[in-house]
């Protein structure tokens, strides 16, 4: 028994070696990232915390993967402004999340956190801009011009979308 798993263990780290020794000399650079699955290529949605879950599991039903990305003040899966081009074919989430949190008083004072001093959302997904990544921020409808307000400069290059039609727009785009 030992030998036998010994053995699987074995080809398994061989498999994984070639797997890697096949990448592109740009997926050596920017890391080794498995998007082909078998003769499949999926296409990937970067979507920020907070997106509705069931939405994501359709996507993927649908067979686009979906990677958790993070604005610089949460954290939560990797940063928006560090992407690179194949990282993902689109983004998405919620208005709240590409706005840097800044109170009244340190407005006034000048003492913004040192973390979100200057951080505007076109700062955020300058990336997305920059690499012609297709960007969705959710947002209730008679909320859109508060939202592009928000956004500033950054409102010229994302769509703004209401809950109800985020799955259509996503599948619209990357068909």
């Amino acid at each position: 028994m030992r030998a036998a798993a010994f053995q699987y263990f074995r080809q398994t780290l061989s498999d994984i070696s070639l797997a890697k020794a096949q990448t592109t000399d740009a997926s050596i650079l920017t890391g080794w990232k498995p998007r082909n699955i078998g003769e499949i290529t999926m296409k990937i949605v970067g979507y920020f915390d907070g997106t509705d879950s069931l939405l994501l599991t359709k996507l993927v039903a649908k067979g686009i993967g979906t990677i958790p990305i993070a604005n610089d003040w949460d954290g939560a899966g990797k940063m928006a402004s560090h992407l690179e081009p194949g990282d993902v074919d689109l983004i998405v989430g919620y208005l709240h999340k590409v706005i840097a949190p800044v109170r009244e008083v340190e407005e006034k004072t000048g003492t913004i956190p040192k973390m979100y001093r200057g951080l505007t959302a076109y700062d955020l997904l300058y990336r997305a801009n920059t690499f012609d990544i297709p960007t969705l921020i959710i947002a209730p409808k008679t909320d859109h011009k508060a939202a592009k307000k928000a956004l500033a400069k950054a409102a010229g290059f994302v769509t703004l979308v209401t809950p109800d039609e985020v799955e259509e727009k996503i599948l619209g785009i990357l068909a």
